[in-house]
């Protein structure tokens, strides 16, 4: 294999639409780096550009300056090749309904040319829970079943990214959840990943990195430990056993109490939970249960597209 460390590399990308006589800027020096062998999550709201670079990879739009490489080759020099190293999952459920999955990707096979000895649709058809289906209409299978089929499509030239964009948009929980076990796996055998998605949990489970893009720029990105620790602020609530009047040590914890539940927020730089524990023994504050909750992936995103 080729000797790169970014599975995907762009360098101040830029691509203008043209939309009723006006420049719509889509992508504006917008760079990224997706390391070999990750599950990297692009984030972003609703044209905000995540779309336009993946299409961008695929070919299907052509940038208007910067850099791209794919598995190190430069997409100017070599487009063809580059699209060999990747499969993309859309986000529309482009199928042909009169075919069966099992023909869908002995197809798909075909037009990578896939010589027929090294096609693996029965084993792709299994691993993503469609065997029973091999032979049955498309048009005949549920949502989320046409979704996985998706996502066996881009497997069939065994690329080595795979691009999903909104994989689980439409799909009810228990689906969700065997579409992630799968990525996962994919992942532990050597694939990189890109994902964008509207569910912030599942960037949180799924993702090693991430970016957040909003009007074409990145805005940020780092590490799933490194973004959240941009929320400081922790929450615990203590279940009590008495009534008590709250002491003047706590008031800066920004208290609420709802029946025997006093609910406090704090930051987890400045201060830890056993100090708070401590006051609340020192005052006679018995309490028999005790949660805590810290910031998700949902509040660095709302924190950091907010003013932007």
């Amino acid at each position: 294999m080729s000797d790169y460390k970014y599975s995907i590399e762009a360098k101040n990308v830029n691509k203008t639409f043209l939309k009723k006589n006006q420049g719509v800027r889509a992508l504006i020096d917008f760079s990224i780096c997706i390391e070999r062998g990750t599950i990297h999550g692009l984030l972003g709201p609703n044209g905000a550009g995540k779309s336009t670079f993946i299409n961008v990879l695929g070919g299907l739009v052509k940038k208007n300056s910067g850099h791209v490489s794919i598995c190190g080759i430069d997409i100017d020099k070599n487009i063809k090749l580059s699209k060999f190293k990747i499969g993309i999952v859309p986000q529309e459920l482009n199928i042909d309904p009169f075919f069966s999955p099992a023909e869908l990707l002995e197809l798909q096979a075909g037009l990578y040319g896939v010589p027929k000895k090294k096609r693996k649709t029965d084993e792709i058809l299994e691993n993503l829970k469609l065997t029973d289906q091999r032979n049955a209409y498309a048009r005949t299978l549920s949502g989320g079943m046409r979704r996985r089929l998706l996502i066996g499509k881009a497997l069939v030239h065994d690329p080595e990214i795979i691009i999903l964009d909104e994989p689980t948009a439409g799909v009810d929980i228990d689906i969700r959840s065997s579409i992630w076990d799968y990525i996962k796996r994919i992942s532990r055998e050597g694939k990189t990943i890109c994902l964008t998605t509207h569910y912030l949990e599942e960037a949180e489970i799924l993702c090693d990195n991430i970016s957040i893009i909003n009007h074409g720029k990145k805005i940020i990105e780092g590490s799933k430990k490194e973004l959240l620790n941009i929320i400081s602020t922790k929450t615990v609530s203590f279940v009590l056993d008495n009534k008590f009047i709250i002491p003047n040590e706590l008031k800066k914890y920004k208290p609420i109490l709802n029946k025997n539940i006093l609910k406090l927020s704090y930051d987890k730089n400045e201060t830890n939970i056993k100090k708070i524990i401590d006051i609340l023994i020192e005052n006679k504050m018995n309490f028999s249960e005790i949660n805590t909750s810290e910031g998700d992936l949902e509040d660095v995103f709302l924190k950091v597209t907010k003013d932007f």
